[in-house]
Order: C-alpha cells, then sequence, then structure tokens
C-alpha cells in the first residue's frame, strides 16, 4: 500500500479505535510528529514501522504489502452467494417484467404467482446488491458505496409498497406505477455514476459499465424511453455480474496491481 492511501489507513484505523496521535504513540513506541506526517501523506514510512502501527491498531499486517490490499485472503462466502442471487434475479426479472405489464395492461390475474415471484426478485436483488457493498471495502469507492445504499433503500420502500398494493389492495400499482420508474431510473443513474468513479481498474472496464447505467438509468427515469432503458438496463447489469466475477477473482491474489485503493477516484 503506498502513501497517501498509506496514512488515511492509519488514520481510519485509529478514528475508528477512538484513539488519539498521542495515545497511538505510547503503543507503538513513535513520536507524535511522525504519525502526523505518515498519516498526512508526507513520508512513506519503513516496513517495521507500519508493522508496528497496524499490530498496535489490531490489523492484520500480512495482509497489506506489493500494494495490494489484502485483507482477507480466502474469498467470504458471501461474495459467492451474492454472484449466484444476482445472476438467479437477472432471469427472475424477465418474468417480473413480462407479469407487472400484464397486470397493469388487463388488470390483476394471478396474484399469488405475482408476490411469490415479486418475493424472489427482491430477496435476490437485495441480496446481490448487498454483496457490492461488502465488495467495495476491497474495492474502495465512497460514491458507489452510497448509490449502493441508496438502491438498497429503494427497494425496500418500493417493494413494500408493491406488497401492500398486492396483498392488502387499498391501492393499485398503476397508481404509482411512473413513480416507481422514475425513483428506480434514478437509483439506477446513481449506480452508474458509481462505477464511472473507478479509474484504472482492469482496462476501464468499470467505467464502461457505469456509462451504460447512467444511460439506463436516465432512460428509466424519463418514463418515455423506459422501454429503450431496458436494454442498457441488461447490459448494465451482465456487467456488474461480470465485474464482480473479475473482483472475487482477484482478492485471494497475493499480488494485483490494478486491485487497489489507488485504482478509484470517489
Amino acid at each position: 500500500m503506498k502513501q497517501p492511501q498509506l496514512g488515511k489507513k492509519i488514520s481510519e484505523l485509529r478514528k475508528a479505535k477512538g484513539l488519539t496521535q498521542e495515545e497511538l504513540v505510547e503503543k507503538c513506541n513513535l513520536n507524535v510528529r511522525t504519525i502526523q506526517r505518515i498519516e498526512a501523506g508526507e513520508v512513506t514510512p519503513r516496513s517495521y514501522t507500519v508493522k508496528a502501527l497496524f499490530e498496535a491498531l489490531d490489523y492484520q499486517w500480512e495482509g497489506v504489502k506489493n500494494g495490494f490490499v489484502d485483507e482477507e485472503r480466502k474469498v467470504p462466502a458471501y461474495l459467492y452467494l451474492a454472484f449466484a442471487a444476482g445472476l438467479v434475479y437477472f432471469f427472475l426479472a424477465f418474468f417480473e417484467i413480462g407479469m407487472e405489464y400484464e397486470w397493469i395492461k388487463n388488470g390483476p390475474t394471478d396474484s399469488k404467482a405475482f408476490i411469490g415471484v415479486k418475493i424472489g426478485t427482491f430477496l435476490t436483488y437485495v441480496s446481490f446488491i448487498y454483496g457490492w457493498i461488502k465488495l467495495e471495502s476491497y474495492m474502495h469507492n465512497s460514491v458507489l458505496k452510497i448509490a449502493l445504499w441508496t438502491m438498497l433503500g429503494a427497494n425496500f420502500i418500493l417493494y413494500g409498497v408493491d406488497f401492500v398494493s398486492l396483498i392488502a389492495g387499498y391501492f393499485s400499482i398503476q397508481d404509482y406505477y411512473l413513480i416507481k420508474l422514475s425513483a428506480f431510473g434514478l437509483c439506477y443513474a446513481f449506480l452508474g455514476v458509481g462505477y464511472l468513479a473507478y479509474k484504472n481498474l482492469w482496462s476501464h472496464i468499470p467505467q464502461i459499465i457505469g456509462a451504460v447505467g447512467l444511460v439506463s438509468g436516465i432512460l428509466i427515469f424519463s418514463g418515455i424511453g423506459v422501454i429503450f432503458g431496458l436494454i442498457p438496463l441488461m447490459i448494465f447489469e451482465i456487467g456488474q455480474l461480470g465485474l464482480m466475477v473479475w473482483a472475487i477473482n482477484n482478492i485471494g491474489r497475493t499480488i494485483s496491481p490494478d486491485f487497489n485503493a489507488e485504482s478509484v477516484s470517489a
């Protein structure tokens, strides 16, 4: 890990533990000025100094070397589950869109099947997005992180409204469908901006994915171009799945020059 990312990481760890620079000095036998300069990115400390700092902060020193932040060599199982959920969602969403269109055009049909499909798409997509939130800790990007949490919140709210509509019947999907489309369009556009924030990561593939997501989000938000927005949306979601596979594959590597904090602009 290189400066200034190293200094930022040490500062974040220190603050997370509620320690002042003076208190950290007492734990690792360094002087305050040295800590200040390291955290400010003004100097690159020697390996034994970094080791002493990380040990004082209870951080896994073995995972920081060769420019790669390897917080956990073994790929967490939830990332595999998140990818599987995203794959299931990708195909299940086609059924939901078709059933939703039929419901709006011809009125209520088989509500139990419709609710079942909506539960499936909700659970799988939320799992996929949450997997991306956890994956962001390996591919730091504050813009994408906010966008992912926004999308997660939007899903809970909008699918919650869907379930109330279908189960309680106080109102129909038609009453708020345009608002729902606009909200999801904004969220997808925001996600696109999040991926655009990556730089020098996997030959700029995330930026291409982000551009496609931004276009699809704008088209869906407009309402008029929603049909045309489905094609770039499908490409965007395939891109997200592909990027997740690439990231999972890179987490376990000892050396990965492109997969570090320097690859993001956020």
